[in-house]
């Protein structure tokens, strides 16, 4: 089975194309199941779009499910749309995130640290005069935010759990090995997927998120797999997820999944 889980479209205000674009590139591209996950609002202002090149308004979540669920309904029986959505994951405001969420039918919630400090993951100059020291403590931190969201029960779905490496490459050579493995055996624990997202080709690093290397010892700690392009534009649909479906074979994974009314589906690879 062929699935992509993790795409936008234009109300995050980062994305081109519309949530029809992205079910036609699916078809195209030969899926039987495509997830339409944009970013939620940001629900920790009282503004109602505190960052409009980076989430939708508050009041655009309703015309998003509402659009998702009549398009799942008009393509039934050529693809199966799933209503996701993509959730940073803020533990001051988790709460209120869960019960924002909660009123709405998704099938899956991906739950995405794009913050740490305040600071997002993908500002270079975050790193610039850090002592070695500083950076074990940066990286420790981000991976205790992807362990608490593993633990929170709002999420069935772990978005990009190393792109902190997205611009700045050197991340992934900073050594923290203890927190990557007690973060995949806190995800395996609490039954919650990780993706293979190939969006990293759009960043510095390039490659997917996660490195081959965690995805070896997610393997070894039992941890269940999907697949997501991070798709911003309707041609990145599906990309790369034939070399992923084979790279996961390699590594030793049998299986993947995907997620019907928040239900895990495992699926042969």
């Amino acid at each position: 089975m062929k699935f992509d889980l993790h795409t936008h479209h234009f109300r995050c205000g980062h994305a081109d194309g519309n949530i029809r674009d992205y079910i036609e590139a699916g078809i195209e591209a030969g899926l039987q199941a495509i997830g339409i996950s944009d970013h939620t609002p940001y629900f920790g202002s009282e503004l109602e779009q505190a960052f409009p090149r980076i989430a939708m308004g508050k009041s655009e979540l309703q015309h998003y499910v509402e659009e998702v669920l009549a398009l799942k309904k008009e393509y039934a029986g050529k693809i199966d749309v799933l209503l996701g959505i993509e959730s940073d994951y803020f533990p001051t405001h988790a709460e209120l995130y869960r019960t924002t969420l909660g009123q709405y039918p998704f099938d899956y919630i991906i739950g995405s640290v794009h913050h740490t400090e305040d600071v997002s993951i993908f500002n270079k100059t975050r790193w610039n005069g850090l002592s070695n020291a500083r950076k074990v403590e940066v990286k420790e931190s981000y991976y205790s935010l992807i362990r608490q969201s593993a633990r929170s029960g709002m999420f069935q779905i772990l978005g990009h759990i190393d792109a902190m490496k997205g611009n700045y490459p050197p991340f992934s050579e900073i050594i923290a090995d203890h927190a990557i493995d007690e973060t995949l055996q806190v995800i395996a624990e609490s039954n919650v997927a990780i993706e293979i997202n190939t969006s990293g080709k759009t960043k510095l690093s390039g490659g997917w998120y996660p490195s081959d290397a965690i995805l070896e010892r997610a393997h070894h700690y039992g941890v269940k797999v999907t697949f997501g392009s991070d798709a911003h534009k309707p041609q990145r649909v599906a990309d790369e997820l034939d070399d992923v479906r084979t790279r996961l074979k390699e590594i030793g994974f049998t299986d993947w999944v995907y997620f019907k009314q928040k239900q895990m589906q495992v699926v042969p690879l």
